[in-house]
């Protein structure tokens, strides 16, 4: 569902995502259920959704990138990117915001051309910068801070389908009528 007191028409949403060329998603809370598995030698595992790897590949079916940027160096998450076949990913990045000018550079894309989905505080000075042009969204479960900011709130949690509901909501809003 759109956000309820989102200012933005079903007309301008679709126009938007026809926009769209590159999803970008943080990966705690999006790509996984927040849940971090440790053992003796730190790290063992995450957990992430079939569904959401459907999710970015029906999205490359059509001609829509998608990137992780995480403030986490973890080899899952690496390993998860390159199975994905995710053309970019950006870990280690605290700052969001701060790297944004550097994802444009790097990808060639305008501000419009992103969509963005995040789960919490980290998330919300970029998703406020990418909402102005581009789509913003928040898995069921995102802390409020996030729902305030997103256009579209996912029904599905994080690590359980948010990134695929995301993805299938703007690629209905590309071939839906107004």
């Amino acid at each position: 569902m759109a956000k309820k007191n989102s200012k933005l028409s079903k007309k301008e949403l679709k126009q938007r995502a026809r926009n769209i060329k590159l999803v970008l998603t943080d990966n705690d809370g999006v790509l996984t259920d927040t849940g971090v598995y440790y053992g003796e030698t730190g790290e063992v595992f995450k957990r992430f959704s079939i569904r959401d790897g459907m999710g970015v590949e029906l999205l490359r079916k059509a001609g829509i990138h998608t990137a992780i940027i995480t403030s986490e160096i973890s080899p899952s998450v690496r390993k998860r990117a390159e199975k994905l076949t995710m053309q970019y990913l950006y870990p280690g990045i605290s700052d969001k915001l701060g790297h944004l000018e550097t994802i444009l550079k790097e990808t060639n894309l305008q501000l419009h051309n992103l969509a963005y989905i995040g789960d919490d505080v980290n998330d919300v000075p970029i998703m406020e910068v990418i909402a102005k042009e581009g789509i913003t969204a928040t898995p069921l479960d995102g802390m409020p801070v996030a729902k305030h900011v997103a256009q579209y709130h996912c029904k599905a949690k994080g690590g359980n389908g948010a990134f695929r509901d995301f993805a299938d909501w703007i690629l209905g809003l590309r071939i839906s009528d107004c």
